[in-house]
């Protein structure tokens, strides 16, 4: 059994090509996809968080919109910038949709992509310390997060409160109980993987990944899995942990299909930089009849490496397309690859 579930950018734009051509729009129909998902028996519904675009922001809201409007599938993130994130305020407005949810949230967080604006985490008042990076702030954001989410008291309590408190020091309310475990590092490098494994993350491994040997890209990303894993091993945490990969991957079933990726699918991967002249590999999209992507996902290294597969869609083609999207992977594709 593999997890499968949908991973949403959420974009929208006025254009009359789109259905998706509000903020509204993009976040009703984000709720209204993972219901749908879960109806067709999905794992997961996961969304993009990107500042100062046209696309989701922030996530919480819809988290708990979602969780509020489904009983089983899982919620979560891929990811959230913590280089715009205040740790403390987080743990609280995650505590707070994990319990709407019934501890269902996946949270996936990560030093972020580039941004639309130049230094956009200084507009919502953070800055790195002297001699930090603005990676090196996302990591001191994200462990200090981590350590909140423990639920130990560490605040001093009033003397002379509004109302009355339990003994000892304090902790940040509302508290959801293991959720410290559902939260997911996205790395784009070998080294950073390393680094979630020994805070006890999960892993997210996207649809690009630093280009560290020049091989194909699902190569590269096995690779990468498999560093994760040995660290996690040599760190001794006592749980299993969870990977995932995000794919591009459509069905070609009837002539709506054939329209919108007849030719998808002939693209391998393609070589970008990102940031400061760092070279990445993108993955290639699949595309073809079902029983032709069977054999070609079966030889993509790191969906097999993987639990969990978290199909990229495009959501301003509307929620009825992409259900069934999604249906079709679940129906002619999983079958076949053992994953369902």
């Amino acid at each position: 059994m593999k997890k499968i579930g949908f991973l949403s950018f959420g974009h929208w734009t006025p254009s009359v090509q789109s259905q998706t051509r509000s903020a509204s729009d993009a976040l009703l129909q984000s709720i209204e996809l993972a219901v749908a998902a879960e109806e067709l028996g999905a794992d997961g519904a996961y969304f993009r968080v990107h500042h100062f675009a046209r696309q989701l922001g922030s996530p919480f809201p819809l988290l708990a919109a979602v969780g509020a409007r489904t009983q089983r599938i899982e919620i979560g993130t891929a990811v959230i910038d913590m280089r715009y994130e205040n740790p403390l305020y987080m743990v609280e407005d995650a505590g707070a949709a994990d319990l709407i949810a019934g501890g269902r949230l996946q949270l996936g967080i990560s030093r972020g992509s580039p941004e639309q604006v130049i230094d956009g985490w200084r507009h919502f008042g953070y800055q790195p310390a002297e001699g930090e990076t603005d990676s090196d702030m996302a990591r001191r954001h994200a462990q200090t997060f981590l350590d909140v989410l423990r639920g130990e008291g560490f605040a001093r309590p009033n003397p002379r409160p509004m109302f009355q408190n339990p003994p000892g020091l304090l902790r940040v309310e509302p508290y959801a109980e293991g959720l410290r475990d559902r939260i997911w590092w996205g790395a784009s490098s070998n080294a950073t993987a390393v680094w979630a494994a020994q805070l006890g993350m999960n892993l997210q491994s996207s649809t690009l990944k630093h280009d560290e040997t020049g091989e194909a890209f699902h190569v590269q990303q096995a690779a990468q899995i498999r560093a994760y894993r040995t660290a996690w091993k040599e760190a001794g945490h006592e749980r299993e942990p969870r990977v995932s990969v995000s794919r591009s991957i459509f069905p070609l079933i009837d002539d709506r299909d054939h329209m919108y990726f007849g030719d998808a699918g002939e693209r391998g991967d393609q070589i970008g930089f990102i940031g400061a002249g760092t070279r990445a590999v993108f993955g290639r999209s699949y595309a073809a009849e079902p029983n032709v992507l069977i054999e070609q996902l079966r030889l993509d290294e790191a969906i097999a490496a993987s639990d969990t597969l978290l199909l990229t869609v495009p959501n301003q083609l509307g929620v009825e397309y992409n259900a069934h999207v999604i249906e079709a992977i679940l129906t002619h594709v999983a079958p076949g690859l053992g994953w369902r």
